[in-house]
């Protein structure tokens, strides 16, 4: 198998980011963007997908977490589509429900090359440790527009933290069943058209 690694930085007015990713990790990772929610989001996002992660962003959180979640969603997107590559005998299509006490994220996964994102719930509260709630949803909306997937989550519970951590776990086993590769596909395109 080909190396499925990346490494991606994004420098603007309001962000300087710099991500390394590997697809076939061991679910390690270093994160440090200023918001210690979202980092711990991030960790269990690498933990759970058993991808290795790198994640630095130093943003203008004096703002608020908008520009600093939404740039790491661009350029962990942009990893992920580089790591992927060419997308040659992965399984390509994968869902997965995960639970987090009351809470339950389903999420869907085509990595397909066309970006689609789709989100249905609320979250209970409006803040988690410095995230603001809603930019969970909007980080991954970043995310799958920039690895070109199609993205479908769905979330319920009662309590925002169990909310949001489920539907980051939830990403993250559906990304690794996806990416996984299948030796009965001998390497070709999981598509009719031969290419995504």
């Amino acid at each position: 198998m080909t190396d499925r690694t990346a490494a991606v930085t994004r420098e603007t007015a309001e962000t300087d980011v710099e991500v390394t990713l590997d697809l076939d990790g061991d679910g390690e990772s270093t994160v440090d963007t200023g918001v210690a929610f979202f980092d711990h989001m991030l960790a269990s996002f690498a933990k759970h997908g058993l991808f290795d992660l790198t994640a630095r962003c130093d943003g203008d959180l004096e703002v608020d977490d908008h520009h600093t979640v939404e740039d790491v969603g661009i350029a962990l997107g942009t990893a992920f589509d580089e790591a992927v590559g060419e997308k040659r005998g992965i399984e390509r299509f994968a869902d997965r429900r995960v639970p987090l006490d009351e809470a339950v994220a389903a999420v869907v996964v085509d990595v397909s090359g066309r970006a689609v994102y789709e989100f249905d719930g609320e979250f209970s509260q409006r803040e988690v440790g410095g995230l603001t709630s809603q930019m969970a949803a909007h980080f991954w909306r970043s995310f799958a527009t920039n690895a070109e997937l199609t993205l479908h989550c769905e979330v319920t519970g009662e309590n925002a933290h169990h909310e949001v951590e489920a539907l980051f776990k939830g990403v993250a086993r559906a990304l690794d069943d996806a990416t996984r590769v299948d030796e009965r596909r001998a390497g070709e395109t999981p598509s009719t058209k031969g290419d995504l």
